[in-house]
């Protein structure tokens, strides 16, 4: 009898840790992936999106949306900004964890520093970079000028607006890369290393036979997580650029938010269908870092 209350209290237990995760889950996750869904199948007004009775337009909103010009621009821009994104914010922040794991004086102290981009709110982070990018009196075209550079029209012109939110971007995301990267460089153990030394390889040797293919799990789920985080970035452009000149800057997320809010006649649904195109594009992302851990595991 005692057992059996035993295991009962233990199935209790369980339940009440399981039970607020299940809910958290359907409220913040399960609810709004399904109005977003429900929005992109239905032609919502204004009026029918806060009294109800949108009528069912099944792909109707997907089709327009893959036949506007505007979509093939925003992914491609999509793709390259969080392509670029991506290599240089690992590059850079492996390169800096590298660097740090070496270990100095005041290494600790830089390293937080460091950090202050990641944990700066993005609107101060984005109206910065507007600043600086300015072109009449930011701080970057002053400093090309001391060096007889022209000024240059970081935000306003069309070749130069990506390329300015993605620096942007690259900044902001340094800080966790670097974070993550260098937790990874403290769980490779100290015997390897020392056992490369005494075989006599060189510092780039043991970068590229060691570390590097024992941070390849670190590195995977750091990837992923800036994949994700990067599709979705809407502040640092909107703020920016507003995805201008001329949609030169537009990404999907941006888009998603112009087709929704941006303009005097709101169109939910097309916009729930490109937030849709999004959240496909981050869980193909998510199933192909599964198919790898699995492939890893089972090497």
């Amino acid at each position: 009898m005692q057992a059996r209350s035993q295991a009962v209290a233990r199935q209790l237990t369980g339940w009440a840790f399981l039970v607020p995760l299940v809910a958290y889950l359907l409220v913040c996750y399960a609810y709004p992936l399904f109005t977003n869904i429900d929005l992109s199948i239905r032609n919502y007004t204004v009026r029918t999106f806060v009294h109800g009775g949108a009528p069912l337009a099944g792909f109707t909103n997907y089709v327009t949306v893959f036949g506007d010009p505007t979509f093939g621009t925003a992914l491609i821009n999509t793709v390259v900004f969080t392509v670029a994104s991506l290599a240089f914010q690992y590059v850079i922040g492996l390169a800096m964890a590298v660097f740090f794991a070496r270990g100095f004086r005041l290494s600790a102290t830089l390293r937080g520093l460091f950090l202050v981009p990641w944990l700066l709110p993005l609107i101060v982070s984005a109206s910065t970079w507007a600043w600086l990018l300015n072109s009449e009196s930011g701080l970057v075209n002053a400093a090309l000028g001391l060096v007889g550079v022209d000024p240059v029209n970081w935000l306003t012109s069309p070749s130069w607006s990506l390329v300015s939110v993605t620096i942007a971007n690259i900044w902001i995301g340094i800080p966790f890369n670097l974070a993550v990267l260098y937790s990874g460089l403290q769980n490779i153990p100290r015997e390897v290393y020392e056992a490369s030394s005494l075989d006599g390889a060189s510092g780039w040797q043991t970068f590229r036979h060691i570390t590097f293919p024992m941070l390849r799990p670190v590195s995977a789920i750091t990837l992923l997580l800036g994949l994700v985080y990067t599709l979705k970035v809407f502040d640092i452009i909107w703020i920016m650029t507003k995805g201008g000149p001329s949609g030169s800057s537009t990404t999907l997320a941006t888009w998603s938010y112009e087709l929704g809010f941006g303009s005097m006649v709101p169109r939910f649904g097309p916009s729930a269908a490109v937030g849709n195109v999004l959240i496909l594009i981050a869980l193909a992302a998510g199933l192909v870092y599964i198919r790898m851990q699995r492939r890893q595991e089972a090497a």
